[in-house]
């Protein structure tokens, strides 16, 4: 039996990492930064089906289009930069950037609120600081020069504690702003303010996706094939528009799969996901 006949379903990490890749345009540059597994699988799927023209510069290391032999449990790993074409220092990423040159950059926070601003710099209550967080690392700069950004997050799912209480991901209104989305908390259209990015364009969560509308607002305009609007709801702070044309996200074909479990054969992108949702699986139409 041949491995695409053993292939019958998919696990939610592989879903999320195809649907972070779909966000990919051909012919790009794109940055992913640190951290995350996601992130780096679905920049490498991309470039091996819809986007083989795309520019890949990789985290840590600054690599560009390099083909590792497989992911590493970090980023700041030069077995992650095998094969690389060239490499490029941290001041000309930032010049590309703010040149107009990079196509899109992924971006994730502790709080993402519903203009796709984004927080990984402090938590407060009652205005005064809970909890330190390490910082957008660059963030502001490129959430407002890049072309577009990709919001990910695999921490959309916000169970209750023991008093009902939720810490939400997505949220009304997050303590900081480290990366900029469409608006600000006065209200202020992205279009008004000097930045030459476009901001992000979607969010791909553990629960569905969301694009931004017209007024730079998230709408829910996928879900998956064991989660609703209700339960997006539920898990979501604020309240969302849901898209006239709202969809259960496509899975990815067998080879897809196939090349995802090629690449990450320790299961690193197993890491971002929940021990419940790595549990989580999708049977494949026609296997």
């Amino acid at each position: 039996m041949n491995n695409k006949a053993k292939i019958q379903t998919c696990t939610l990490g592989e879903l999320m990492i195809y649907q972070i890749a779909l966000s990919i345009e051909d012919g790009i540059l794109a940055f992913h930064g640190f951290g995350s597994p996601l992130v780096q699988l679905a920049l490498h799927l991309a470039k091996r089906t819809h986007a083989p023209r795309l520019v890949l510069v990789a985290g840590a290391t600054y690599g560009v289009n390099p083909t590792p032999p497989f992911l590493t449990p970090t980023t700041n790993d030069f077995a992650m930069n095998r094969g690389a074409e060239c490499h490029l220092n941290i001041e000309e990423l930032f010049d590309l950037a703010a040149s107009g040159r990079m196509g899109r950059m992924f971006l994730s926070g502790l709080q993402i609120d519903k203009w796709g601003n984004m927080n990984v710099t402090r938590v407060e209550k009652n205005g005064k600081l809970t909890l330190k967080l390490p910082g957008g690392g660059g963030g502001c700069n490129l959430s407002c020069d890049t072309d577009r950004v990709t919001i990910w997050t695999a921490a959309h799912r916000a169970p209750p504690d023991e008093q009902g209480r939720r810490r939400y991901r997505l949220v009304e209104r997050r303590d900081f702003v480290t990366s900029m989305g469409h608006r600000t908390a006065e209200g202020m259209h992205r279009s008004r303010m000097p930045f030459r990015g476009q901001g992000p364009d979607c969010i791909i969560t553990d629960l569905g996706i969301f694009e931004f509308n017209s007024d730079g607002h998230a709408q829910l305009r996928a879900i998956y094939p064991d989660t609703s609007v209700e339960l997006v709801a539920e898990n979501t702070e604020f309240d969302f528009p849901v898209a006239e044309n709202l969809t259960t996200a496509d899975l990815p074909e067998v080879e897809m799969i196939e090349f995802i479990r090629r690449l990450d054969p320790m299961k690193i992108h197993q890491r971002e996901l929940s021990p419940a949702d790595r549990e989580r699986t999708f049977p494949l139409d026609g296997v």
